[in-house]
């Protein structure tokens, strides 16, 4: 049984696995001005385990912008379609870098509704991604 409480050990479980990257926006913590947390990708209040295998280590904008979000409208389509699932799904799948490595475009419906929702393009981010994207300590997955 799970307690509902992230451990000190859990979390770094959590923050190794994602070697320090928010795993929605890859925004990087050992850049940030607040502590990274562990999201509850499926929320506690729908019965989701605070377990390795249902967290995930995100910054604290995606963090709030989740909140207990599951779903969400792609915008191209309207669909409600389920946000992205770092546990399951493939980032590169769901998403690309723009070509000035600044903003995070949506390939999927998921991914499309996950950076509308979790607001992945806000100006703070795009700034910071900007000042690091030359940065040998910040290369998430720029392929």
């Amino acid at each position: 049984m799970s307690s509902k409480r992230v451990t000190q050990s859990l979390h770094l479980r959590v923050k190794k696995r994602a070697k320090g990257l928010c795993e929605y926006c890859k925004a990087p913590d050992s850049f940030a001005s607040a502590s990274f947390h562990c999201d509850h990708i499926i929320p506690r209040k729908d019965g989701g385990k605070t377990t390795l295998d249902n967290l995930a280590l995100t910054c604290p904008s995606c963090n709030a912008s989740k909140y207990t979000k599951t779903h969400a409208r792609d915008p191209q389509t309207s669909q409600r379609v389920p946000l992205f699932n770092p546990r399951l799904k493939n980032w590169n799948r769901h998403f690309k870098w723009s070509e000035d490595r600044q903003y995070i475009i949506g390939r999927t419906r998921t991914g499309r509704a996950t950076v509308e929702a979790l607001n992945m393009n806000h100006i703070e981010i795009v700034n910071l991604r900007g000042a690091l994207r030359n940065s040998k300590e910040y290369s998430p997955n720029f392929d």
